[in-house]
């Protein structure tokens, strides 16, 4: 099926008491203020192509605006009494709550999410505040031992400002892990969200830590492309970034931030293997397979990308995961109930599909899907996937489920090692330990038994291996301190030391 023309109009925004579109309209925030951008974008709604919002776009002089009142402020907030940064994280917490249903409405038409997914997102954003409210009062030091007559301390002290680089997908999520601990810990953040969701992943913050009596100069919100992220790394001032997004990205930020000598916290692609073992319930463990592919038409890092099913059961499995994927509904999310939205623009719509004509093509069976209308792509599903088609070793982002067999364990340990990426797995069978020990062969960050791979909660480090991430995580109170929070090394005297010189 052919793409249909979508006409680019206007549509009211959303509206509520939290963000109003006209008074943000073209704008960015430094310091405190809502100032012109260098440029302007239309936010499309990706299941109409209506322009919903005018987002402003910052450029590389603006970063460095930001970056030096962001350094300004963060002095004196680090100095700020634990109490006092704890009551602003716990009210950005029941901001987020009470101002759930405008923001879910951003979410839904701005980024393509069905309501479940939006609702998800908004509990996680506002666990995660609630979460980092803790950090301010935690342990950020250690005694040491000596062998000389001092104490000898090591202290944890924030690393001053912090850019936060998230993308489209998950805004709200993959924007909060970052912002509220490193702001929680003492820090400034310069906060880049993805061009195309301005309003949920970068205006929806900025209003709500204003409301939550978050000093000037502290969030600063510079969306923009290469070039704005190119400044936001390379910037002396910001010495930690925090990026999600692709691995062909991240590789970039990675390798600019090395030679800037700054740390770079990357959270970066996967594609997920879902091993399903010969003793398994195969109906549930379908049901774990529709929502770890399709969900958000596969726009998460952790879908499920590989199906490896026992040879056993593997036709009645394909059966199901295709009569399954036939029924489900894809449409508008903002005009009814459906199970899948749009994939975000035609770029990613066209190399979605580009994968699965090249995976038939090559041998697959498609079983499901492979067609799409505007932005809406069936959820599709493809059986004896080659090894080598890009559909089944690459990530796709986008509601594709490939699907092959296996004979025993070490054949299912090979083909879910056969990966560059090491995110999520997941692992169905009645035999949990047994499932476990399979595990333990298989190098990933993340690990379900009895569940599918897309799972998060606030208080869980996350993170992969791999050409998934550099072995950084965000989540919990260790791995925020150890992402957001320079060691210091301390040692104090009676009387000053005497050296033989």
């Amino acid at each position: 099926m052919t793409a249909t023309s979508q006409t680019s109009t206007t549509a009211p925004a959303p509206t509520g008491g939290l963000i109003d579109e006209a008074a943000v309209r073209g704008r960015i925030f430094i310091d405190g203020q809502w100032v012109e951008g260098a440029s302007t974008l239309a936010s499309l709604a990706p299941a109409t192509g209506e322009t919903i919002a005018t987002v402003g776009i910052a450029g590389p002089d603006d970063v460095a605006r930001a970056a030096e009142g962001a350094a300004r402020a963060q002095k004196a907030w680090a100095a700020t009494p634990h109490p006092a940064r704890a009551a602003v994280l716990r009210r950005a917490g029941q901001l987020w709550e009470q101002h759930a249903e405008e923001v879910m409405g951003w979410n839904i038409r701005e980024v393509g999410a069905i309501p479940p997914l939006a609702g998800f997102a908004l509990h996680v954003t506002a666990a995660e505040c609630y979460e980092a409210a803790s950090l301010p009062s935690a342990p950020l030091g250690t005694v040491l031992s000596s062998e000389q007559p001092r104490l000898s301390l090591a202290e944890q002290v924030p690393v001053g400002v912090v850019g936060v680089i998230s993308p489209f997908n998950v805004p709200l999520i993959l924007g909060i892990r970052a912002v509220a601990p490193a702001l929680a810990l003492g820090n400034a953040v310069l906060l880049k969200p993805d061009p195309r969701t301005v309003m949920t992943g970068g205006v929806a913050f900025v209003r709500i830590f204003e409301e939550a009596g978050l000093p000037a100069g502290l969030l600063q919100l510079v969306p923009g492309g290469a070039d704005v992220g190119e400044a936001l790394v390379t910037d002396p001032r910001v010495r930690v970034i925090a990026f999600t997004g692709s691995t062909r990205a991240g590789r970039a930020v990675g390798e600019l931030a090395g030679r800037h000598l700054k740390r770079a916290h990357l959270e970066l692609g996967g594609n997920s293997a879902f091993l399903v073992r010969e003793d398994a319930d195969v109906d549930r463990a379908v049901n774990l397979a529709t929502w770890g592919s399709f969900l958000h038409q596969g726009q998460i890092c952790m879908t499920v990308g590989r199906h490896i099913v026992h040879e056993s059961v593997f036709d009645e499995y394909v059966d199901k995961l295709a009569a399954k994927a036939d029924s489900m509904h894809v449409g508008d999310p903002a005009a009814g109930q459906v199970h899948l939205g749009p994939l975000i623009d035609e770029v990613q719509r066209d190399r979605v599909h580009s994968l699965v004509q090249d995976a038939v093509a090559q041998g697959a069976q498609l079983r499901a899907g492979g067609t799409y209308e505007g932005l809406f792509y069936r959820p599709t599903v493809l059986a004896h996937t080659p090894k080598d088609a890009q559909a089944y070793c690459e990530e796709v982002f986008g509601p594709v489920a490939s699907v092959v067999s296996y004979a025993d364990d070490d054949e299912a340990v090979e083909l879910a090692t056969a990966t560059e990426y090491g995110l999520s797995l997941g692992i169905v069978s009645k035999d949990a330990l047994g499932a476990l020990d399979l595990a333990r062969r298989i190098p990933t960050g993340i690990v379900h038994i009895n569940d599918q791979t897309v799972n998060d909660e606030a208080n869980t480090p996350f993170g992969g291996v791999g050409a998934s991430g550099t072995g950084s995580r965000h989540g919990g109170a260790q791995a925020n301190v150890e992402a957001f929070t320079e060691t210091r090394w301390i040692t104090l005297r009676r009387e000053p030391g005497q050296y033989p010189l």
